[in-house]
């Protein structure tokens, strides 16, 4: 069986582990990272970093307009609204925060779709590969434990669009490959996640998971505290603030 996938690298944390597991695991991985008008470009920079550590390719997709569309966001327009901020983690959960992407998940996945069938249809139809030994996986590092309360984070959201990807794909109905969403550590905390990533080898040191774009992590929004958290319940220190010393 040859394998092929695609893994959505944002430079975080949860996506870098996801992608090297990815890497492990794929023959021909392509990693996705989306330029969808953040109000920094640290992640974006930090995956070709991480990308090239990994050995794995990389194709960065401008979806800039996607702040024209999806505008109701802190993550898109912090002129408008405030980045939230938390001073211990319970206050997080205290509904969905603003720093939600009306329905990213949703065009990331179905963009990674696209371009994944296309290289497989690609490999069947114009280089003859026999459908019946080709796999089909798109990898994305949600989390349900330690995180936002993002609801397209959520188990049900990624086994209702497997679903309707299947559906709608050609891989699927006339091939009959079923593409699967494979969410790794969705049920994991971020202390195993840094446990995982540390263990496997990803390369934690390059990634970036703070909401602001300075030349230190802010340590103040919930996306630091969850990293924070996640490296003092591992007994370990972070390796990204170490290389930034």
């Amino acid at each position: 069986m040859t394998s092929y996938g695609v893994s959505l690298l944002s430079g975080g944390l949860d996506s870098t582990t996801v992608t090297a597991m990815a890497a492990k695991e794929i023959d021909h991985l392509t990693a996705l990272t989306f330029a969808y008008g953040q109000t920094h470009s640290k992640e974006v920079a930090r995956s070709r970093l991480i990308a090239k550590a990994l050995g794995v390719r990389q194709k960065v997709i401008d979806l800039s307009f996607l702040k024209d569309i999806a505008w109701y966001s802190a993550l898109l327009d912090p002129k408008e609204f405030e980045l939230p901020e938390a001073d211990d983690l319970p206050s997080t959960k205290a509904g969905i925060p603003n720093s939600y992407v009306p329905l990213r998940n949703t065009i990331f996945i179905a963009i990674a779709m696209a371009y994944l069938e296309s290289t497989i249809l690609h490999d069947i139809e114009i280089l003859g590969n026999h459908p019946g030994d080709l796999i089909s996986k798109v990898f994305l590092a949600p989390n349900v434990i330690d995180y936002s309360g993002y609801p397209d984070c959520r188990p049900e959201f990624f086994s209702s669009i497997q679903d309707t990807i299947n559906l709608g794909s050609k891989l699927s109905n006339e091939y009959d490959i079923q593409t699967e969403m494979v969410t790794p550590v969705i049920h994991l905390s971020k202390k195993q996640i840094v446990e995982l990533g540390t263990e496997i080898r990803a390369p934690l040191n390059l990634t970036w998971s703070c909401y602001k774009g300075g030349e230190v992590p802010c340590q103040r929004c919930d996306s630091c505290l969850f990293r924070a958290k996640g490296f003092r319940e591992a007994g370990m220190n972070d390796p990204a603030l170490e290389d930034l010393e």
